[in-house]
């Protein structure tokens, strides 16, 4: 088995500092057009279409967008579009499609019916000329370089860039703008605890079953820590937001019973903390992605984040100690993490 550090995975996952510092420093003229088109069309509506990471992306817009530019985002059934052929009325919306490859037919049919409908379309993606670049009225490059590895790393952090940069640049706050500079040294001491991350996956070895919870921003984490988890590892891993979990799915948790929790400091730590104790009720197991001390000393595992994240850009951060965990965890099991069985880096879907 390749050496883990010379893997595509590692060398991608050890990229992403880089890849969102020259998001940050070099501002591309596409995201200048969209503002200018959303502005001058008054649209308040965003419908995205996306598969696996880039639909996490999605997730992320949701709660960015709402909160911040006061829009409403959906995500796209692709299936409407592509077998059902019933697709919703798309008028005065911005049809967003996000892709790292930007091929898979059914999100390049939504950015299509999108622009013959007359909506504003945008593409997200790492390649540059693509079908999906090609779909939309404007084009944004990932910039990320080319990813080898069958698991998103890169590319998800620089879509969740991305769509912070286009976020700020449609209402633009200071002290926004101040923090997106910032990031690139929080993602940077991030692998501070790279080493603690390897050898607590040593205790989840032999994990078969677990769920992962986030909620507000890091609702998008959770999923895309769960499905790392299973790309990577085979490991049946369920995401949640914490107030679903509590709506049945805690029935699952029982002596010792695997919870990751992403909860960096922010307006979720006050339900994080009564979830920690419901599961520790339960003699469950937590295992804790933050950087809030209190939320830290609670918890039964804890992996620490940077402090002073602002909860609107810590979904960057916060997910790579989840990919690092993920990708140790493989090596435990001897999985050959650039290519994990029954997988390809470009799946197109109808």
């Amino acid at each position: 088995m390749k050496k883990l550090e010379k893997t595509y995975l590692y060398q991608e996952i050890h990229q992403q500092p880089d890849v969102i510092r020259k998001l940050v420093t070099h501002q591309q003229a596409a995201i200048e057009e969209l503002v200018k088109q959303i502005k001058k069309r008054k649209i308040k509506q965003v419908f995205i279409a996306a598969r696996g990471s880039s639909d996490n992306a999605g997730r992320y817009a949701q709660y960015l967008l709402g909160s911040h530019n006061r829009m409403i985002v959906s995500l796209a059934a692709p299936s409407l579009f592509t077998i059902y052929q019933t697709p919703p009325d798309l008028g005065n919306t911005l049809v967003l499609g996000i892709s790292q490859s930007g091929k898979s037919p059914d999100i390049v049919s939504v950015v299509n019916e999108g622009r013959r409908q007359g909506a504003l379309t945008a593409a997200i993606t790492n390649q540059v000329p693509s079908d999906l670049s090609r779909a939309a009225d404007i084009a944004i490059d990932l910039r990320a370089g080319e990813e080898i590895s069958l698991a998103a790393t890169k590319t998800y952090t620089a879509q969740l860039t991305l769509l912070a940069i286009l976020s700020n640049q449609l209402d633009p706050m200071e002290n926004f703008w101040e923090e997106l500079v910032g990031l690139p040294d929080k993602v940077e001491g991030v692998f501070q605890v790279e080493e603690q991350v390897r050898k607590l996956v040593v205790r989840y070895r032999y994990m078969k079953n677990c769920v992962v919870i986030g909620r507000g921003f890091n609702y998008a984490s959770a999923y895309e820590f769960s499905l790392k988890l299973k790309e990577l590892t085979y490991t049946i891993s369920e995401p949640y937001s914490s107030s679903d979990f509590l709506h049945g799915p805690i029935a699952v948790v029982d002596r010792g019973f695997p919870v990751f929790l992403i909860a960096p400091d922010g307006k979720m730590v006050g339900e994080s903390e009564t979830l920690i104790n419901l599961i520790r009720k339960r003699r469950g197991e937590v295992v804790l992605l933050s950087n809030d001390e209190k939320l830290l000393n609670l918890s039964d595992q804890s992996v620490p984040l940077p402090a002073k994240i602002p909860e609107w850009l810590s979904p960057i951060p916060a997910i790579i100690p989840a990919q690092l965990f993920a990708m140790y965890l493989a090596e435990t099991r001897s999985i050959d993490v650039d290519n994990p069985r029954g997988l390809k880096k470009v799946t197109e879907t109808w």
